[in-house]
Parts: C-alpha cells; sequence; structure tokens
C-alpha cells in the first residue's frame, strides 16, 4: 500500500511543499518543478472490454433506486448520487428507452479565454469555427467509446454551450455509446428526444463550442452533478436521475441490487393482482 501526505510549510514570505511517500517500492517525488508544470495525483486506470461486458451483464435491468440502495449496502451510504439538477431531457414510461447502464468515459470542457472572433466575412467565420472545432474543442474521446459505454462531460455549467447536439450525439451512439451525461447543457433537443438517446443535462443550450470552451482532458477523474466519476465506474439512469458506482464495488453493488429489484416486483405484482390491473413490463 502506498500513502502519501501533502504538507505545506510557511516559511518567511514563500510556501515550500514537502510530499512525504512512504511505499513498499519506490515512489516519484513531486518536485516544485514537476508540480509548477502540472501533475495528476490520480491514475486512470484501463479495463478491458470484456471486463466491462461482465459488469453491465451484472446490472441489467437495474433501475437507480435499486443501485442507490446496493451503495447503501456496501457501506457506500449516500454516495454516488448526482445532483436533483441532472435529469433526463425525456421520459419513456412505455419502452423506458430513456433509462441506460454503462461504463464511464469521461472528458472535460472549461471555458475558453480566447478573445471572441469579432465581425468577419461569413467564410471566414465558418473557417475560424471549424478550426476552433478541430483544434480547441475536438472530441477526441471517439476513439475510447465502445459498445456499453456512458459518455460523461464535465463542462462549464453557465456557458449556455452545446457541447452535445443531435448529430454528434448520434455519432457517439453508432460507436456504441449507451447514455450522455453532463452537467451542463445540451442544444438541438427536440431532436435528441426524437432519436430517443438516453440524454441527461442541467438545462439546454443554444450556443455552439467556438468561442465558448476547450477541451482540457479525457479519461480523467471529473466530477458531475457533486459526483466523483471515475473513467471505468458504472453509470445508470432513469427517471430518478444518475447514480455513479465505483468500479471495485460494482459486483456487491448490483448482487444486492437485484434482491431489491426482485422484490420490489413481487410485492408490486401481488398488489397489481389485487387492484385488478393488468401486469406491465414494469413487473415482469
Amino acid at each position: 500500500m502506498i500513502t502519501s501526505k501533502i504538507i505545506p510549510h510557511l516559511i518567511g514570505c514563500s510556501a515550500g511543499l514537502v510530499l512525504a511517500t512512504s511505499a513498499l517500492g519506490a515512489a516519484e517525488a513531486a518536485t516544485p518543478e514537476t508540480l509548477r508544470a502540472g501533475k495528476n495525483f490520480i491514475a486512470t486506470q484501463v479495463y478491458p472490454a470484456t471486463e466491462d461486458a461482465k459488469i453491465l451483464q451484472a446490472f441489467e435491468g437495474l433501475r437507480v433506486a435499486d443501485v442507490t440502495d446496493g451503495l447503501d449496502a456496501v457501506g457506500l451510504f449516500g454516495r454516488g448520487m448526482m445532483d436533483h439538477e441532472i435529469r433526463p431531457v425525456y421520459r419513456d414510461t412505455v419502452d423506458y428507452s430513456h433509462r441506460f447502464i454503462g461504463i464511464a468515459v469521461t472528458a472535460r470542457y472549461v471555458p475558453t479565454q480566447q478573445p471572441a472572433p469579432g465581425l468577419m466575412p461569413e467564410a471566414d467565420y465558418d473557417a475560424w469555427a471549424g478550426k476552433w472545432y478541430n483544434e480547441r474543442s475536438s472530441e477526441p474521446f471517439m476513439e475510447l467509446i465502445r459498445p456499453g459505454t456512458a459518455l460523461i462531460l464535465e463542462d462549464a455549467p453557465n456557458a449556455d454551450v452545446g457541447s452535445i447536439g443531435s448529430a454528434n450525439i448520434m455519432a457517439w451512439k453508432s460507436k456504441g455509446c449507451v447514455g450522455v451525461v453532463t452537467n451542463a447543457t445540451a442544444r438541438d433537443t427536440d431532436e435528441v428526444i426524437t432519436e430517443k438517446i438516453p440524454l441527461y443535462v442541467r438545462a439546454m443550450g443554444r450556443g455552439i463550442r467556438p468561442g465558448r470552451n476547450e477541451i482540457e482532458s479525457v479519461n480523467r477523474p471529473v466530477v458531475v452533478g457533486g459526483v466523483l466519476v471515475m473513467p471505468g465506474d458504472v453509470v445508470v439512469g432513469d427517471g430518478d436521475g444518475v447514480v455513479v458506482v465505483p468500479r471495485a464495488q460494482a459486483l456487491k453493488v448490483a448482487a444486492y441490487a437485484h434482491k431489491i429489484l426482485a422484490g420490489d416486483k413481487d410485492a408490486r405484482r401481488g398488489l397489481y393482482k389485487q387492484l385488478g390491473l393488468p401486469e406491465d413490463k414494469s413487473v415482469k
């Protein structure tokens, strides 16, 4: 086990940083030079698609409520639940097409500090916007999407920028993306609803990415809806919202959640019969 602690020491008008590290093996020291250049302290784990498939099979059919109970049962009480503001753009109470269960691929967009382009001829504006899409606010995570991916985007929540739209979300779906979640906005939402692609947002947006945001990182830890999402975590969304399960606890959470779901269906089937109601998809 590696344990580390960062301890600040103020010496006169300057600040020093001591990284105390104890480990069985050698650990890379964080020097002022490496810190000034930027350093990630949380490693990204890489998992095979076969392992993803096993986890997704274990979660098949589960609801957010079941999974939340499962998190409680394994000691993660109250963890993983995104803010109530993160909601589906539509709800389908017949086929439940708004629901999804996926494995997280993450990306982070940040507000730009670049100046606005100003008035220019239409051809120049189109060239400027295209260059921005290609060089500043691209979608490098496309290469990571595979069947069962849940795309989790941390973005500038108040920028009113539609990083997600009706065309690119279809492209993501074509590669295997089962659901998209952002702490910010999306645009073309009428068309997204028609396409029946699970999309969870804080609000509807209108603007395009050029002039508003830039891609900062891919498959790093992100915070969406107040919840830490690590690449490879399990993400579940339905009408109750979105919940995130740390991958290390996924199978235990799923096992308990299935007990909750089975008990719920059994109880409601009895009540349906008592009330003379025909059984629907939710109890089968």
